[in-house]
């Protein structure tokens, strides 16, 4: 097995079994429900935003394990983040688990968020990768709900 795939099982079970950040936010000033009618992944996001930063964010909700790992890594990745730099990192999570990011060295300034690269290979799974980023991306349009159809 790649040192990737071993990384990649490691990460998503990790963050499956202990998701962070998960819960609720009461003080959130951004709130988005995104949902996957495929497989019926079903997640809300809610972000604390301060001075076009991310100061919180956290999810609720049930998915499988790669839309739920998913969420977990990018609440991780982003808190503390500003606006702009989270929709780079969501604009770069899409390259990524669509193959786009495939044979460049952007996969090494990455961290956990590489080990999703491997969800290309099996584009029914993008849709769980993703959906908690396209969910993020609502909350900061003001959007109140988002469905990945």
């Amino acid at each position: 097995m790649s040192e990737l795939r071993e990384l990649y099982n490691d990460v998503i079970l990790g963050h499956t079994k202990k998701p962070r950040n998960f819960g609720p936010l009461e003080d959130a000033t951004a709130t988005a429900v995104g949902y996957n009618p495929l497989c019926g992944d079903k997640f809300v996001v809610r972000m604390k935003i301060e001075d076009e930063r991310i100061v919180d964010i956290r999810f609720e909700g049930d998915g499988c394990s790669i839309s739920k790992a998913s969420a977990s890594v990018m609440t991780e990745t982003l808190k503390g983040k500003t606006l702009e730099e989270a929709k780079e990192l969501g604009v770069v999570f899409r390259d990524l688990a669509t193959g786009q990011l495939e044979g460049t060295d952007r996969l090494d300034d990455l961290g956990k968020m590489a080990v999703f690269s491997g969800v290309s290979e099996f584009p029914v799974r993008v849709k769980c990768a993703t959906l908690a980023w396209h969910t993020m991306d609502a909350a900061m349009a003001g959007k109140d709900e988002i469905s990945t159809e």
